[in-house]
């Protein structure tokens, strides 16, 4: 059983909405359907006092795996000495007061449409994807290491899928949020609402064990992300350096091929063997899973049967639904505007992620994610200046500013709520290490976010002059989430019961960010 609580919004008759809804039942005060709905449509015609609450319509987070520079990315500080402001310089941008590194030529110029969170902070300065992502009080280097650790929050995209699908979540005065029009959508003829792009995080990788992060969690495998899988060939070469290794390798965030795609092959999560774009028959799918769920127990996914349910019914709806192979079809859209996104994994995970949207999915994740060795994306311990110049920032650049353009151009952003999250920033001072780098720190770093009832052309926080602390306006991972969770028109304060059965909040010892919405 799930309780939605939060604070009261009294409807018309004098109920107020933590009083009228317990999640699983309708039963409280007698309550049927046809009256809770009723209620819903008395609530969305009263004033809300957050105008913001529920204006996105969709989100679209991307998260850069292993974390860049809050130095080289928007947090400049030309003034402090070379040891701490390196070797890049910065360039203007069009948020006036705040310019960016030299390697964001593209980004420099959407930067009013964006609002920069400069005051990030928090106290776990590892890679706890599962910290910036869910409620998860706290991380630790065994939680990181380990997806089934029993102490786990569900993922942001799984708590939406979840409440989505379980009709739990309130309209918006505007309509635009996940009213009960999105929430009583056909489960038959319906976008997934929790799909992450390019491949299942941390499955491409050698040498170390799988990440934690973007997992269900106690509300169950069967709300993990929907993953896509990466098909088409990486076109350029990258220098790959750990400690004293350097080498070169073949790199998709740096270049991939024009025939490049990404599929549900591996949207059920159970594995490659059960791959919808080869299914041609009903018959063929249903042995597919029936096997699978013999399988089940010894998974690394670890799906168990009401997962497998799950999946049986979204694969049947798959098989038919030309919306989602439509928006998967990258070669729909003209080749000068994938250009504009950069002919990267990067970018055009980012123009699929617009497309999705665009197809009526409600929560969409693109990961940098490690390719290849361990320690890549984001995680510049070694050969800093290389990375950021040639393999990390002229993707980012592109994908990012084509994401914002082009959602701006068609109209969609004010309604599409983009967040660029990572686990932590980067060390102001540069180490000694082969070709200089930057190691972990969570006291101080940058995020940018756009659309969906956010500011425009704004600038929250401030850090000292090495960009080190935040001496103004600190703001949490919780926070962000929780101001993620109002723009979605979901109450930051709804309690989910965990395994058992204590209610636990989606984001505890947390507060929206006023200062972020438009």
């Amino acid at each position: 059983m799930l309780t939605v609580l939060g604070s009261p919004k009294r409807l018309c008759d004098g109920v107020t909405r933590r009083e009228a809804l317990v999640a699983g039942g309708l039963s409280m005060f007698g309550l049927g359907l046809s009256d809770f709905f009723r209620l819903q449509d008395a609530q969305a015609s009263e004033p809300r006092r957050e105008r913001s609450f529920g204006q996105a319509k969709a989100c679209i987070l991307i998260f850069l795996y292993g974390s860049p520079s809050q130095l080289e990315l928007a947090d400049q500080k030309p003034n402090a000495p070379v040891e701490i402001r390196g070797e890049l310089g910065s360039i203007r941008s069009t948020l006036p007061g705040c310019d960016v590194c030299e390697l964001l030529p593209s980004v420099s110029r959407i930067m009013d449409k964006m609002t920069v969170v400069r005051s990030m902070t928090h106290p776990h300065p590892i890679h706890g994807v599962a910290y910036a992502t869910t409620g998860t009080p706290v991380i630790d280097i065994p939680m990181e290491l380990n997806p089934r650790d029993g102490r786990h929050h569900p993922y942001i995209g799984s708590v939406v899928d979840y409440l989505l699908r379980n009709n739990l979540v309130f309209p918006s005065p505007s309509g635009r949020g996940a009213g009960r029009e999105g929430t009583r959508r056909s489960r038959t003829a319906r976008t997934p609402d929790n799909i992450a792009l390019p491949f299942q995080f941390s499955s491409h990788r050698v040498g170390e064990v799988p990440r934690a992060g973007p997992y269900g969690a106690f509300l169950g495998n069967a709300y993990n992300p929907l993953w896509t899988e990466f098909q088409g060939r990486a076109t350029r070469v990258a220098v790959k350096t750990l400690q004293d290794q350097r080498f070169e390798d073949v790199e998709p965030y740096v270049g991939i091929s024009d025939d490049s795609r990404f599929s549900l092959a591996a949207a059920t999560n159970l594995g490659p063997q059960l791959t919808i774009d080869r299914l041609n028959q009903r018959r063929s799918l249903l042995q597919q899973l029936d096997q699978a769920r013999r399988e089940a127990e010894n998974s690394p996914s670890g799906i168990g049967e009401s997962g497998l349910d799950r999946y049986r019914e979204m694969a049947y709806s798959l098989i038919g639904s030309q919306r989602i192979h439509a928006a998967l079809d990258l070669g729909r859209e003209p080749m000068a505007l994938r250009d504009s996104y950069g002919m990267t994994l990067f970018g055009q995970g980012c123009l699929t992620a617009r497309r999705l949207v665009e197809a009526g999915s409600k929560f969409v994740s693109v990961f940098w994610d490690e390719y290849g060795l361990a320690g890549s994306g984001w995680d510049t311990h070694w050969d800093h200046y290389n990375r950021m110049r040639n393999e990390l920032m002229p993707g980012f650049d592109r994908g990012l500013a084509g994401l914002i353009g082009d959602l701006d151009q068609r109209g969609m952003l004010d309604d599409t709520l983009v967040m660029v999250l990572s686990e932590h920033g980067r060390t102001p001072r540069i180490n000694n290490a082969r070709g200089g780098g930057r190691d972990h720190w969570s006291q101080a770093y940058t995020t940018l976010f756009a659309g969906g009832g956010v500011a425009r052309g704004r600038v929250v926080g401030r850090t000292d002059r090495h960009g080190a602390t935040v001496t103004e306006r600190p703001v949490s991972p919780k926070d962000v989430l929780a101001t993620a969770y109002h723009l979605l028109g979901i109450d930051p304060h709804t309690l989910l019961n965990d395994r058992t059965g204590r209610p636990v909040p989606l984001v505890q010892d947390a507060h929206v960010v006023t200062e972020m919405l438009g």
